[in-house]
């Protein structure tokens, strides 16, 4: 008998375990189609002028990712009505969003506030004026058409019946109004933008221009709620000059970052861990660490992003680089399969692979048991004795065939041995017939 070949066993191992690999690897299928795509390399942010505040905090953002491997694209545009046109038409995949521009895009989600975007209203110095119908009349630069700039002082001229029957209303640009109202060719400028903004700087340390004391702030936030009051402290701009003079109220949006509801949950974490690095430091308006949050935002908050403030980064973020993290988060889902098929079939497999090997070897000790059953139904003519030692000489050489395993050949010689018992006890009978 040679029925301890390397490769029948392996063979017989396959043949068995074969069609439970066939349902693993279905089941993996199935299972992959659940699994979220990979986090493309290159994004692209949609922010304001090259000039604005916007376009150099998504620069930072640029840096930040590039240090992941993700290529962040930045696109310059005209304002927030722009990007959101941009993100609505996968124009853009993130974009700098003015709170209170747009909230009525069911697709678009909030990441969250980044931090205070005052609205500044610079007056020329011999004007005197403190509320928004105090403006009647004047020169306004109330923001280029399509900027947050000019939706928040819509907004705010609609509620005192301020339009260009009442004021002339200019459409400047940041950059422009600062030029005009510096060289006294409009009397205000309103100015969306963060106290770090260059032409923020450049109009609050003009002597011939000065910041509005803006009064009803708390009537503005409660019909407006997407505006926070906000104070610039007494001297905060410069103590030794004590500039201001005295503290100013000041009506605030919040600058937010943007995406389409769809958009790659790993790539919002890290936008937000880049978001963490550059908008978590104390300004003129906040203390330190409260920005990025997800209040004061434009759109409904993303599912990820609200997990991310309430307990930080996904725990394989946290101690793997950005890559092999998302790897591994997106292969847990695979786990389903390996969990839900291979530990049944594990417990199945051994069982199964025992009875297939020993099937192979009790088979025949059915025909053994037919034959010394048939030795017993005394007298046996010539003829079947001569048929039986035939039956017998055909299960001995077809158990001689049979291959497996070393651990099993044990049962082969078992049988083996049994046949030959029932060849001596024919032959016995045989002789005993014979005298």
């Amino acid at each position: 008998m040679s029925s301890n070949k390397p490769g029948r066993s392996y063979k017989e191992l396959l043949i068995t375990i074969g069609p439970a690999i066939l349902i693993i690897v279905a089941g993996f299928w199935v299972a992959y189609q659940f699994v979220a795509p990979p986090p493309p390399k290159k994004i692209s942010i949609t922010t304001g002028s090259k000039t604005g505040t916007y376009y150099r905090l998504a620069l930072q953002y640029q840096a930040e990712l590039a240090k992941e491997g993700i290529e962040l694209e930045v696109l310059s545009s005209s304002g927030s009505k722009q990007n959101i046109d941009r993100l609505l038409n996968n124009q853009a995949d993130v974009a700098f969003i003015q709170g209170g521009t747009g909230n009525k895009e069911k697709t678009l989600q909030s990441l969250g506030s980044l931090y205070y975007e005052p609205l500044w209203i610079f007056v020329r110095k011999e004007i005197s004026a403190e509320k928004i119908t105090d403006l009647a009349g004047l020169r306004i630069a109330m923001g280029a058409e399509g900027s947050g700039t000019r939706v928040l002082a819509t907004e705010l001229f609609s509620l005192n019946k301020l339009n260009n029957q009442t004021a002339q209303l200019l459409p400047l640009s940041s950059l422009n109004a600062a030029s005009a109202i510096t060289k006294g060719q409009c009397d205000v400028a309103l100015i969306v933008a963060s106290e770090s903004s260059e032409v923020v700087q450049q109009l609050i340390r003009n002597k011939q221009i000065k910041l509005m004391q803006l009064a009803r702030t708390d009537a503005y936030t409660r019909l407006l709620p997407h505006l926070s009051e906000i104070t610039l402290a007494e001297g905060i701009v410069d103590l030794e000059q004590n500039f201001p003079p005295e503290s100013v109220s000041l009506l605030s949006p919040s600058a937010n970052l943007v995406v389409n509801e769809d958009f790659n949950s790993a790539l919002v974490v890290l936008l937000l861990r880049a978001a963490d690095k550059i908008h978590h430091k104390a300004s003129l308006f906040s203390a330190a660490n409260s920005f990025p949050s997800n209040s004061f935002t434009a759109y409904p908050i993303n599912e990820v992003a609200e997990r991310f403030y309430k307990v930080g980064s996904p725990f394989l973020m946290r101690y793997l680089p950005f890559w092999p993290a998302v790897f591994l988060d997106r292969m847990v889902v695979m786990l389903i399969p390996l969990l839900a098929l291979i530990i049944p079939l594990g417990k199945i497999m051994p069982p199964l692979y025992r009875w297939r090997i020993r099937s192979k070897i009790y088979r025949w000790y059915k025909e053994l048991q037919e034959v010394d059953d048939s030795i017993h139904q005394l007298p046996l003519s010539p003829q079947q004795i001569d048929s039986l030692k035939n039956n017998l000489l055909q299960i001995q050489n077809e158990v001689n065939k049979v291959q497996t395993p070393l651990s099993y050949a044990d049962q082969v010689y078992n049988l083996l041995l049994h046949i030959d018992l029932v060849k001596k006890n024919l032959k016995a009978i045989e002789e005993d017939q014979a005298q």
